[in-house]
């Protein structure tokens, strides 16, 4: 009898632990085939000449994909990596080793899900199956007290319903030793400059740097049960600005999957005990914009949402638009969040509540634009947390009284004591120089 082997195709789901497909694959199994593709289309540029994918989160890509294959390898394994459409690496590989089955993690946003389509009709052809597993949520779509179709647009509804009704099932063991058929090119990882990206530049005034990989991820995570800092009085909890500057910081990682959002929920319970965290609703919230997609499909990305008209906008929006991408509209909070953006890749979610209000109510400018933009420059972009916030924001998704955080001040009303007030780059030594 032949041996079976299947593929795992890796996407948003780099890690080990709580990992079900690998799991899945080793047990029903001789030998498993882990690929990722670094699929050109996330690296293209759009009609304005900006990136789909910016230099900070690809780089952030590159060593996570890094990490994954030193994770593989120390179980006796390997990932094959490769460039190109991932609907014509996966059969040619799945000819060449003579794979039984494919293996992904289903997505939900009509970008990712149409690659999923056309590569399992690829895959078809062949007369081989793509098998779609659940694996980027806290609570599985199953143990939902309701039906995709009818989940509240309330998160509150949503929320209460869950807590009360579902539980988050354990975390998945991680497999001890991997088999896999003799790789004959296992490929390279490709530089930046492969991608058409340059180098990023790390900024000094970063408070944060972030590293792509598990391993960094169960490290930061670890960090964030070791200092965290109580929010102590009423007051403070109830501030979002302060409950922002004692966030986890763990969304890059959880948005490449990286980090298990379970992983994250259990962490939460041995150590705090506290289903109601601040960290435990985040990852609701990251549930919820998800689940939403699945109802809603492609309406979050026009500019109505799943409202019956999309907000106002002004008629000179590329001069508007320009201004608040670049930090120059004269507002100093403004223009202080949108440098750091620029300079890091990474800017809290209060402040992004605040910079989208502004570009949506005080510019009135088209907020599928900010949409657009994050997408590019966000470290820890994924597409229905991003484009659901921003739905939110410009009140044509989920109902604005649902967020405690939702910004009520005027952004000119805001005073910042960041260093990013000014823009800033660096300057060269030159010979001589002091």
């Amino acid at each position: 009898m032949s041996e079976r082997t299947i593929l795992v195709w890796f996407r948003n789901d780099l890690r080990i632990h709580d990992n079900e497909i690998l799991l899945e694959a080793t047990r029903k199994a001789d030998k498993i085939l882990p690929v990722y593709c670094f699929d050109p289309f996330y690296f293209n540029t759009n009609i304005n000449g900006a990136f789909k994918t910016g230099n900070f989160r690809a780089r952030f890509l590159l060593e996570s994909v890094a990490d994954l294959r030193e994770h593989l390898r120390s179980l006796g394994g390997d990932l094959i990596i490769r460039i190109g459409n991932p609907a014509d690496i996966l059969p040619q590989l799945a000819q060449e080793y003579q794979v039984s089955e494919v293996y992904h993690h289903r997505e939900v946003a009509f970008e990712e899900t149409g690659i999923s389509e056309q590569v399992e009709a690829a895959l078809w052809k062949n007369r081989l199956n793509l098998k779609h597993f659940i694996g980027h949520t806290l609570y599985h779509k199953e143990d939902l007290p309701f039906p995709i179709k009818d989940i509240p647009d309330s998160f509150a509804v949503f929320r209460k319903k869950v807590e009360r009704d579902s539980s988050v099932r354990p975390v998945t063991e991680s497999p001890a030793h991997l088999n896999i058929p003799e790789i004959k090119d296992a490929g390279g990882l490709p530089y930046l400059s492969d991608l058409g990206l340059d180098v990023p530049f790390d900024d000094p005034r970063a408070n944060t740097h972030f590293t792509g990989g598990e391993s960094s991820a169960l490290h930061a995570l670890q960090i964030y049960f070791d200092k965290t800092i109580p929010l102590g009085t009423k007051a403070a909890r109830n501030n979002p600005q302060i409950i922002a500057e004692h966030s986890s910081k763990l969304s890059p990682w959880l948005a490449l999957g990286c980090l298990s959002p379970r992983q994250v929920y259990w962490e939460v319970m041995r150590n705090e005990g506290n289903s109601g965290s601040q960290l435990i609703l985040e990852l609701l919230w990251r549930d919820y914009f998800r689940f939403m997609f699945k109802k809603h499909g492609q309406k979050f990305f026009k500019p109505e949402g799943f409202k019956n008209e999309a907000p106002e906008t002004a008629i000179n929006q590329d001069m508007l638009f320009t201004q608040w991408k670049q930090g120059t509209t004269g507002i100093p909070y403004i223009d202080a969040v949108m440098h750091e953006l620029n300079a890091t890749g990474y800017i809290n979610n209060y402040n992004r509540q605040v910079v989208a209000g502004y570009l949506i109510r005080d510019l009135k400018v088209d907020w599928t634009r900010g949409a657009a933009y994050f997408e590019e420059k966000l470290i820890d972009y994924s597409p229905a947390s991003n484009w659901g916030n921003w739905a939110f924001v410009a009140g044509v998704g989920n109902d604005p009284r649902d967020n405690r955080n939702f910004i009520q001040r005027q952004a000119a009303e805001l005073e910042t004591s960041s260093a990013f007030i000014n823009t800033w780059l660096p300057v060269k030594q030159t010979a001589g120089a002091a």
